[in-house]
C-alpha cells in the first residue's frame, strides 16, 4: 500500500471538485490518501508520500494563484527523487493560457527530480460532462495503478 497526497488550490471549488473525484477514484486501490490544501502545506510534507498529485487553478493570464506561490518557490528546496507525481488543474478557455499552471508545476516537479508518470490533466472549469468525469477517473486510476509498482 502506497501513501498518496492530493494537494490542491481551489478558489471557486472547481479544482477541489476534481481533487475529490480523484480521491474517490483512487480509494478502491487501498492506498492511503491525504487530501490537503496547498496553502496549509509545507513542501517537506511531500517527502513522506510515495505518490504526489498537485492540482491548481490558473489565475489570470497563466499565473500561479497567490496561495500557491510560496509552495511553488519552496519546492526548489527539496529533492523528490523516487517520488511519482502528476499534476491536474482547472482552467477557462476564455483566457489565452489554458491551465498554464499545470505546465508550471510539471516543470517544477521535474526540477525537483520527481518522476512525472503521466501527462497533466486539464479540465475546463469543472468536470460536469460524463466525458470529463471519465477523463478524471482514468487519470486517477492510471496514477493509482502505477504507484503500486
Amino acid at each position: 500500500m502506497a501513501k498518496i497526497v492530493i494537494a490542491f488550490a481551489s478558489m471557486s471549488g472547481n479544482t477541489e471538485e476534481i481533487a475529490d473525484l480523484l480521491k474517490v477514484s483512487i480509494e478502491p486501490f487501498e492506498h492511503e490518501i491525504d487530501l490537503a490544501e496547498i496553502e496549509h502545506m509545507d513542501v517537506n510534507d511531500l517527502l513522506q508520500y510515495d505518490g504526489i498529485l498537485i492540482g491548481s487553478y490558473t489565475w489570470g493570464d497563466g499565473d500561479l494563484p497567490y496561495e500557491t506561490e510560496d509552495f511553488y518557490e519552496d519546492l526548489l528546496s527539496i529533492d523528490l527523487t523516487g517520488k511519482k507525481a502528476a499534476v491536474f488543474g482547472s482552467g477557462d478557455h476564455a483566457y489565452p493560457k489554458f491551465c498554464a499552471v499545470v505546465d508550471l508545476f510539471e516543470e517544477r516537479l521535474k526540477e525537483c527530480n520527481a518522476e512525472l508518470i503521466q501527462e497533466g490533466l486539464k479540465v475546463e472549469l469543472t468536470p460536469d460532462t460524463q466525458e470529463e468525469i471519465d477523463e478524471c477517473v482514468d487519470f486517477a486510476v492510471n496514477f493509482a495503478s502505477q504507484i503500486g509498482e
